[in-house]
């Protein structure tokens, strides 16, 4: 017979998963997938699909460093920095989706589902400026302010 009570890997992972949104880091990257996801569908049904590129981009890099923060994978991969690569991930995102949805919305006339997919973008700008203020104060919480002193005096 099999046994009932052990857990599955999926389970586990499902488990991971729920526990993981539920942290405000889970959140902002959850967040960051779904609006990543929503612009990307808007450029696809605009008549200039070449935007969908950066939703595409920044969707997938959320992905895996939500699955990297997820899994804890960042505490046993420890040739990378996490924090830092995170930190340069949100501010390209932020700059990126804030260039490419102002093209989209100034340029933007007679393709409603191009205008719409420059407003979400700049949403998801905010979201990933926002992301990459939370990581600035993580980072900046976490050195230690011990520089050696320069008087000679002491």
């Amino acid at each position: 017979m099999a046994d009932t009570t052990a857990s599955s890997p999926a389970a586990n992972c499902l488990e991971k998963l729920k526990s993981y949104v539920k942290t405000p880091k889970g959140f902002i990257l959850a967040a960051e997938i779904v609006i990543s996801f929503i612009i990307l569908i808007c450029y696809a049904a605009s008549l200039y699909g070449g935007y969908s590129a950066v939703a595409i981009c920044e969707m997938v890099f959320a992905i895996i460093f939500f699955i990297i923060f997820m899994m804890e994978l960042d505490k046993q991969i420890q040739v990378v920095n996490w924090v830092w690569s995170d930190f340069f991930r949100a501010i390209i995102g932020a700059a990126l989706y804030i260039i490419t949805s102002l093209i989209c919305v100034i340029g933007g006339a007679g393709d409603g589902a191009r205008i719409a997919g420059g407003v979400f973008g700049l949403i998801a700008g905010l979201l990933f400026a926002y992301d990459s203020y939370t990581i600035y104060l993580q980072i900046r919480s976490s050195r230690q302010h011990t520089a050696a002193s320069t008087d000679d005096r002491v």
